[in-house]
């Protein structure tokens, strides 16, 4: 019957704004008939996974049949003993996602506030709607979550806020004093999450994490994500870090059987293999050199970046260069749906994916 989901649908649903992902590479092959493809759009680790956690999948596929650890005990273990804290110190989700989700769920209920940069992730939006939250976007200033002007927009209102460091779209990190001058003196009934997706790849030596404040007795969860650098977005698995009370309570929401089998089994195998991890950070400190290089004799503006993108102002309709790039086999991300007409997200590649970018994007600016 017409005007039934309108009639009846929870109100917060229209007020959503879907999550845009980057277009599978599969999407360009039916939709322009193309083969030779390379997606530069959502920051996915161009080594792929470790041998590792593949030989991992391999080995677990003949108990596919059983349920997987509700627990994701041995997850946990190897996390445990990588940080030095206890298990019962991590919540482990299907990729970040859900763990925002769950963190919402849990704690934001229809009268709080909700604080983060803006452009940010999207999903911190998505998930405080989803609540019935109100969203208090901060603008960011040079690029870099202005951390003052947040402190300066609590309320007794605000329940959380958000700390995407590095920031995506914009690679970002804010520093040791920054968080310092933020944290001091903030209501410790604030609940202040670092969303660390992109820790990492970071090298600048004034990044601070947020386990710090965690160690010092704050109430923070700090993100963390086996979709980039470790290569396992397919799998979707990431976990959080905070204090036992808190993650209990987080624990309450989550569903039995969140974080399938083969993932906990990929995750526990990558954890271990520190080879893949240098080279990955390897190969994305060489291509960022050489992208940095390439943008500044084009004359292109870009955002310095931590993270394993970069953040390019390309003069012209983002639009158009997007669809100029896809045309020739090159995903990238538009920065219209972040605030910025005429700037691309790319994430670095491979050699070849990354020569691949620049020679693409030179025919595109030349029109």
């Amino acid at each position: 019957m017409a005007g039934f989901v309108e009639r009846n649908a929870r109100k917060e649903v229209f007020s959503l704004k879907p999550y845009v992902p980057g277009k599978p590479i599969e999407e360009v092959e039916r939709e322009l008939g193309l083969k030779d493809i390379v997606k530069m759009a959502s920051n996915e680790n161009p080594l792929g996974p470790s041998p590792r956690a593949k030989e991992a999948v391999i080995n677990v596929v003949e108990d596919l049949n059983i349920y997987p650890d509700s627990n994701c005990f041995y997850l946990k273990k190897k996390l445990a003993e990588k940080f030095g804290c206890s298990q019962d110190c991590f919540m482990i989700g299907n990729g970040s996602d859900e763990l925002l989700r769950l963190i919402t769920e849990t704690f934001v209920q229809p009268s709080d506030e909700v604080i983060y940069g803006d452009p940010s992730f999207s999903e911190y939006e998505f998930m405080t709607r989803i609540m019935g939250g109100m969203v208090k976007p901060v603008p960011l200033q040079d690029f870099t979550y202005d951390l003052q002007a947040m402190k300066a927009a609590v309320t007794e209102n605000t329940k959380i806020i958000y700390v995407c460091n590095p920031n995506n779209p914009t690679g970002t990190v804010v520093t040791r004093q920054q968080l310092e001058r933020f944290m001091d003196g903030l209501d410790e009934d604030i609940l202040v999450i670092f969303d660390e997706a992109y820790y990492e790849y970071v090298d600048d030596p004034g990044f601070q994490s947020g386990l710090e404040y965690l160690d010092r007795g704050y109430n923070v969860i700090v993100l963390r994500t086996f979709s980039k650098i470790y290569g396992l977005a397919g799998l979707r698995i990431g976990y959080g870090i905070s204090t036992p009370e808190i993650v209990a309570a987080v624990n309450r929401v989550r569903e039995p059987f969140n974080v399938n089998l083969v993932a906990q089994k990929a995750a526990v195998a990558a954890l271990e293999d520190e080879e893949h991890l240098t080279r990955s950070r390897e190969i994305n400190r060489q291509g960022k050199e050489y992208l940095y290089r390439e943008l500044q004799a084009i004359g292109l503006r870009y955002v310095p970046t931590q993270a394993n993108f970069i953040f390019l102002d390309t003069g012209l309709d983002c639009r158009r260069v997007f669809q100029g790039l896809l045309m020739q086999g090159v995903i990238t991300r538009t920065g219209d749906i972040f605030g910025y007409p005429t700037y691309i997200r790319v994430t670095i590649g491979t050699d070849e994916q990354n020569l691949r970018f620049i020679s693409s994007l030179k025919r595109v600016l030349e029109g």
